[in-house]
């Protein structure tokens, strides 16, 4: 087959190790491989980037793609994806993880992609029963159905446990050189690694999407609980996953940073709301959302020098700024740990 007649293939690269090796495998068999990789705003990667941990280092499925040598498309979703979340046809996994109906939700702007630019199918890096919501069998059925690519969307690592796609069966994949991995276990994965010379990965074992993790869950069905669906935008969901996160009594949100780069995103973040910061000691930036009132203020500086250098001193000064008045300085008794840690949502 000359090169004008190769199979052209889009492939779901997240950056992770299942991925990366999926694209590999392709690689091997002589396919021109597209990598695809979609912003949903609720990737680590993301909120890392958006907080200023890692300001200097590439995302993960940008090291991939230039390792492997493929061409990467990089497309934001993130504001199709919010409905998705608050409301999945396939319900949640074990936190508020959208898992069956994101991979349907991804595969269909894949197979989009591929129809518009003349590719043939679709692969991912899905290993059958490694995620309980959206890996095991049914799920996987359920998800190439409900995507539109019946025949034509291929899992490379577990092929030989699933039925034939039409790429195997056309010859344009071969199915003897695909694989037969299952379960959590990353052993097979980490050896085909080092078989293909694949040295820089993420921790295979970590999952890459936030709504998974139970603190930030718990975050999320908090804010939906007072703010309200309505009220869930991509700032918020960023905001969701920074900082010290406590609820007053009067049900307005105080978010506290924990460390510098953390601070200056509360700073910068672009939600509207009052900063306080203290005057005198090392201390967080504390974000109040929206219009608090005077003593939700109070509130919010007692808290802010709680967790200041200066929590053991009688008083502590702390500067107000954005309520719509001129900057003050309040000087508060602060918080103690425990009064803190019941408000913490």
């Amino acid at each position: 087959m000359d090169d004008k007649e190769r199979i052209k293939a889009v492939g779901l690269l997240s950056g992770g190790l299942d991925s990366t090796l999926a694209i590999k495998i392709m690689l091997e068999q002589g396919i021109r491989v597209t990598a695809l990789h979609f912003r949903t705003g609720f990737s680590f990667v993301e909120r890392n980037r958006v907080a200023g941990r890692e300001p200097s280092r590439p995302y993960d499925a940008e090291r991939a793609a230039a390792m492997l040598g493929v061409p990467l498309e990089v497309i934001d979703v993130s504001d199709e994806y919010l409905p998705l979340v608050l409301h999945p046809r396939y319900g949640y996994g074990s936190g508020m993880n959208p898992c069956v109906d994101c991979r349907i939700f991804l595969l269909r702007k894949a197979k989009a992609w591929m129809e518009a630019h003349g590719h043939h199918f679709v692969f991912t890096g899905e290993v059958l029963g490694q995620r309980p919501k959206s890996q095991m069998r049914p799920s996987l059925n359920t998800v190439e159905r409900e995507s539109g690519l019946r025949g034509y969307l291929l899992r490379p690592l577990s092929a030989k446990l699933l039925r034939p796609t039409v790429p195997e069966q056309r010859g344009w994949v071969n199915r003897e050189k695909l694989y037969e991995i299952s379960g959590r276990g990353r052993k097979e994965q980490i050896r085909l690694a080092e078989q293909f010379g694949i040295t820089d990965y993420p921790q295979p074992s970590g999952g890459c999407c936030y709504l998974i993790d139970q603190t930030y869950s718990r975050r999320l069905r908090d804010f939906l609980a007072h703010e309200g669906p309505e009220a869930l935008t991509p700032e918020q969901v960023q905001l969701l996953a920074v900082g010290r996160h406590l609820r007053l009594l009067s049900g307005h949100k105080v978010i506290v940073g924990r460390h510098e780069r953390e601070n200056a995103y509360l700073a910068t973040c672009g939600v509207e709301g009052v900063l306080l910061t203290t005057v005198d000691h090392p201390g967080p930036t504390t974000l109040v959302p929206g219009g608090p009132a005077r003593e939700e203020i109070e509130l919010a500086a007692r808290i802010t020098a709680g967790y200041s250098d200066g929590k053991e001193e009688p008083a502590v000064r702390v500067e107000v700024r954005g309520d719509g008045e001129p900057v003050k300085v309040l000087t508060v008794a602060p918080m103690v740990r425990e009064e803190m840690q019941a408000l913490m949502v």
